[in-house]
């Protein structure tokens, strides 16, 4: 589903944060994406949805190679692929409900589907009763939650979380570990980069271990 072929990304200030990646990610798989901070996990993950593009190499998704996607078809690309993030990126200004069914609006979805997918996502991750809410108003693994929702209620096949427990308390920690397995056991392909090796060691899922832009091991 996903492939890094022979990966180089070089930054302008001399930083090399992938360094001839090859990396395949399966359809339906979940792996963890270890390594410290800078690491090149972050850029990683960008180069997948065309939010960098690589000095050298190819990054396909389902054969197709995003670098050469017209910018015109980056959208209908980040369809596919929903992102969660360390900081959530919640709109403040909007509620539970407002951030999630944000997403389809810009789709160009129509209202009844909105309110549909909308309250459907939001029963999902157990925020239903959150949803009236601003970010501000809800905890740290609430907020989480909401942006978990807010990546997949376009229904992407594939799930990318940029260290997404990284703020988070060992009980809201796991709330969203368990979330991103039920996710996995209904299809969605997930990529969770993170430089906590405690949070795998039990996990009978892929990982791959990543250090100075370089795949150290990975099974």
């Amino acid at each position: 589903m996903i492939e890094f072929v022979n990966v180089t990304k070089k930054y302008k200030n001399g930083t090399t944060a992938l360094d001839d990646v090859n990396l395949k990610i399966d359809e339906g798989q979940f792996i963890y994406l270890i390594g410290p901070s800078g690491a090149g996990k972050s850029t990683l993950l960008k180069l997948a949805i065309r939010e960098e593009k690589p000095t050298s190499g190819k990054v396909l998704l389902d054969s197709i190679d995003v670098v050469k996607l017209p910018n015109r078809k980056i959208p209908k690309l980040r369809r596919n692929i929903g992102m969660i993030f360390q900081d959530f990126k919640l709109l403040l200004k909007k509620t539970v409900w407002e951030n999630v069914a944000f997403a389809l609006e810009v789709s160009g979805e129509a209202t009844e589907p909105i309110k549909v997918k909308t309250s459907e996502v939001l029963n999902l991750v157990g925020l239903t009763d959150k949803s009236n809410l601003y970010p501000h108003q809800i905890s740290g693994g609430e907020a989480q939650r909401a942006a978990i929702a807010r990546a997949v209620v376009l229904n992407p096949k594939i799930l990318l979380a940029d260290e997404p427990t990284g703020n988070l308390d060992p009980k809201n920690a796991s709330e969203v570990l368990m979330l991103l397995e039920k996710l996995n056991k209904m299809g969605t392909t997930i990529v969770m980069a993170t430089h906590k090796e405690d949070l795998t060691k039990d996990s009978k899922h892929r990982f791959v271990k990543i250090d100075y832009g370089r795949l150290e091991s990975k099974n």
